[in-house]
């Protein structure tokens, strides 16, 4: 390859020899001893005591809080100039000061909300969903409180609007409806402004019930009315529009009726809602079970010859179930 350089040149000589130029140039350098000598500083480079100055400046109580830029900005708004923004950043990044300057809010951190139910009422979950109405523009809201435990719908309202006093004579409606005692039910609700307003924190205290609340912008804080709005909303005769609220009204006394007292949620072993909530779920399953063992003694081959048995009812049902993790992490 030596020898075509001279003929026609570095760039062909390595494209016919299948080299690049790069390993051509690194060659003819020689092998490189020691370190690589030091970078010679800059003929335009600030002095260390003008280095000094500027961290100063930049520290001092008047742009201790400020972006470079806006330092840069006011220093030449006063007739001074010590340096390019660039060469701000680079000062305060070799001092380990390139950071959020400004002051700002510090919000406190929402703890993770963690729940459990062994029976029913003894944890409710509620929300608000908009219902598209006959024009643009025009909704209705509909209140939903659901038990985690057996997935009954407690209670339910459609209303024209959103506000503090709607919701606290719903969940009093609701709550004298099931014969809640005091000290025996916490409603969890997400951070809108109706669940966390004073009128419904006053009437839960004055009840004696617990309440949470999900943290900012976590969906699956609020597992169990977001899986019962969805149920709604993705059902086959759920309408693009509503006419009027008393249709809202009506489509919502059917769709809960069946919500509770025929959809087999898979959650609860494929027992209704209601069936669970008022206590029927164990007769139920033991019925079941001896239609299943009919079943396999008619034909045990078609089981392949293993016993069926019918879901189990779930003890426990969690919102936020504790982990390993989670705990360690409270633990530190």
């Amino acid at each position: 390859m030596a020898d075509l350089v001279p003929l026609i040149g570095i760039a062909a000589a390595c494209r016919a020899a299948g080299k690049s130029r790069a390993t051509h140039y690194r060659a003819g350098q020689g092998p490189k001893l020691g370190p690589p000598p030091p970078r010679p500083r800059a003929a335009n480079a600030l002095t260390d005591a003008e280095v000094d100055a500027l961290l100063e400046l930049l520290r001092s109580e008047r742009f201790r809080d400020l972006a470079p830029a806006q330092v840069w900005a006011m220093l030449l708004d006063d007739d001074i100039y010590l340096g390019s923004i660039s060469t701000m950043y680079r000062v305060l990044r070799s001092n380990g000061e390139v950071r959020e300057r400004r002051l700002q809010a510090i919000h406190p951190t929402r703890s993770r909300p963690e729940l459990m139910a062994t029976a029913p009422n003894q944890c409710w979950s509620w929300d608000i969903t908009k219902l598209r109405g006959p024009d643009r523009g025009v909704w209705f809201d509909l209140y939903v409180i659901i038990d985690i435990f057996s997935r009954y719908v407690v209670d339910w309202m459609v209303a024209p609007g959103e506000s503090a006093a709607l919701a606290e004579a719903f969940i009093a409606r609701a709550v004298a409806g099931q014969g809640i005692a005091p000290g025996t039910l916490t409603i969890h609700a997400d951070r809108g402004t109706s669940m966390t307003s004073k009128p419904v924190a006053e009437l839960l205290a004055d009840l004696g019930i617990g309440r949470t609340h999900s943290r900012p912008h976590v969906s699956n804080d609020n597992p169990y009315s977001e899986a019962a709005f969805k149920t709604l909303k993705y059902c086959p005769a759920f309408p693009d529009r509503f006419g009027s609220i008393e249709d809202a009204r009506a489509f919502c006394e059917q769709f809960f009726n069946y919500y509770n007292h025929e959809h087999r949620h898979s959650g609860i072993g494929l027992h209704t809602a209601a069936s669970v909530h008022h206590g029927t779920a164990v007769e139920v399953r033991a019925k079941r079970a001896v239609t299943l063992d009919a079943a396999y003694a008619a034909n045990p081959a078609r089981f392949r010859h293993r016993r069926p048995t019918p879901p189990k009812i779930p003890t426990v049902a969690w919102i936020n179930k504790p982990t390993i993790e989670n705990d360690a992490q409270k633990e530190s």
